[in-house]
């Protein structure tokens, strides 16, 4: 245990962002300095808070199983050497889920039943920021090559977590990536105010140095076929992610104006690294309106908030989450609360309990406006309040309600994998496919999740992928894709 009353004595306390009068006319990360380092006056304390309960609900928490009390304790021994070791015993990314993960883990701490949580998520982004910023972050080369070669297809979390780990292991390891740079997700879809690309790069960096090649402007189905890839290589994941986009077919919907949330931040993220991007979709000087009130909603928020729209409405068709855990969600369960990202505390407005009737254009066939109304839950079932329709302008309409699965057209179905009944890519406990060397992680085969899942998946899918190829693996021990955490 770090101090036996740490958890009594100390005050949960996080760190502290830039004023919103600053940031908002930037796309730096919101902490001062980055995370990690807005935290190391207080991190010593912080983690003196874990009392190294007897059953750590946190690792359960944790799709990850991280090792939370031992590096909490190391942290306040002041021994950051052997934290960040234990630290990526479990996690190739720290430095990614100690920014975007939403920390299950805290929900699950056990000083949580009846106080504040302690702050894990912060610790762990504040270990790993110190370790890059020490040069202990290094390259890990494997000591000698099996002679087996592996094509990971997409370089989102899961597919970088897949290639690390086998890559690591002896194998050759090629990553098709179909946009310009490697990340996925976490270079087109996040923010840079949530977590800047030179987090990123440095890691990919990285990887190149231990061995892993990345084939980025390389469209696995068009560059190579399903067909080549099972030729060319000895095994094959498809780590492409969930990506096709939920739809809102409400009458107008044909408008110019209304935009998928994946058009619209993929070409604000490149225009804020200095790239120049032919006919932006952008909210300046515009109203604008945000379907959707989870994560990716929030991106767009903060994003129209810098671009300086006009004025910003968030609407979510669910009633506002009350603050307090409800009774039904009991601990450690991770609890449907209300939540303020660090977007939401800059401007804009949520509206819950609407749903939209109609999208209105002007004569240019434009959206101009919105027509809602007002819904209720009853019989478990949503239904409109008569007399509360109402419209809010709208020139700039953005669809946020997450992704039904991964792309079947190209080289899913050029490979001849079955999908399951929810439509993603069926797998055993070894995370292969019907296909004897195809294997899945991540979303492709999980449907739309957490950043902490897909490397969990990627983790777990690249120890099947080394029993397959050596006929045993030292890898750590799959769970198998059915396994959910203790908390939902």
């Amino acid at each position: 245990m770090a101090d036996p009353k740490g958890f009594m004595k100390t005050p949960r306390e996080v760190a502290k962002r830039r004023p919103v009068t600053e940031r908002i006319h930037d796309w730096n990360e919101v902490y001062p300095g980055g995370p990690g380092r807005a935290l190391l006056p207080i991190i010593t304390e912080q983690a003196g808070r874990c009392m190294d309960c007897g059953i750590p609900f946190c690792h359960s928490g944790c799709p990850l199983g991280n090792l939370i009390p031992e590096w909490n304790d190391l942290v306040w021994r002041d021994d950051w050497s052997e934290a960040m070791a234990r630290l990526h015993a479990t996690n190739n990314f720290p430095e990614f889920t100690g920014r975007l993960c939403p920390a299950p883990c805290e929900t699950a701490c056990v000083v949580g039943i009846n106080r504040d949580p302690v702050t894990i998520k912060n610790v762990e982004v504040a270990i790993i920021d110190r370790a890059w910023d020490d040069g202990g972050v290094v390259p890990e080369p494997p000591e000698w090559l099996t002679g087996k070669t592996v094509a990971v297809i997409g370089s989102g979390p899961a597919g970088l977590a897949v290639a690390q780990q086998l890559t690591r292991a002896g194998h050759t390891v090629a990553v098709y990536e179909r946009d310009d740079k490697p990340g996925g997700l976490l270079r087109y879809g996040i923010p840079e105010f949530k977590m800047e690309k030179s987090v990123l790069d440095r890691r990919v960096a990285q990887m190149e140095a231990e061995g892993t090649v990345f084939r980025c402007g390389s469209a696995a189905g068009e560059t190579l076929t399903g067909s080549d890839l099972r030729d060319r290589y000895d095994a094959v994941v498809i780590a492409t992610g969930s990506t096709v986009r939920r739809d809102l077919p409400a009458e107008g919907r044909e408008l110019g104006g209304i935009h998928q949330a994946m058009e619209y931040l993929p070409q604000a993220n490149r225009v804020a690294l200095g790239e120049s991007v032919l006919d932006q979709i952008t909210a300046e000087g515009k109203d604008v309106i945000i379907i959707g009130g989870g994560d990716t909603g929030a991106d767009c928020l903060g994003t129209a908030i810098r671009q300086q729209a006009r004025s910003i409405v968030q609407l979510e068709i669910m009633p506002r989450p009350g603050e307090d855990r409800p009774g039904h969600q009991p601990w450690p369960t991770y609890p449907m609360i209300y939540r303020v990202a660090s977007a939401h505390e800059e401007g804009g407005d949520r509206v819950y309990s609407v749903s939209t009737k109609q999208f209105v254009g002007d004569a240019d066939g434009n959206v101009a406006s919105l027509r809602l109304v007002e819904v209720e839950m009853a019989d478990g079932k949503l239904t409109e309040v008569e007399g509360t329709e109402r419209e809010i302008p709208a020139q700039l309409v953005l669809l946020a309600m997450g992704f039904t699965g991964p792309e079947r057209e190209g080289v899913v179905e050029q490979l001849g994998v079955s999908l399951d009944e929810r439509g993603n890519v069926a797998r055993d406990d070894a995370y292969m496919t019907d296909v004897p060397g195809v294997f899945a992680a991540g979303d492709a085969g999980r449907g739309q999740s957490l950043i902490v899942w897909a490397i969990a998946e990627g983790r777990a899918c690249a120890a099947g992928v080394d029993a397959y190829l050596n006929g045993s693996t030292t890898l750590p021990a799959p769970i198998p894709p059915t396994a959910r955490p203790l908390v939902v």
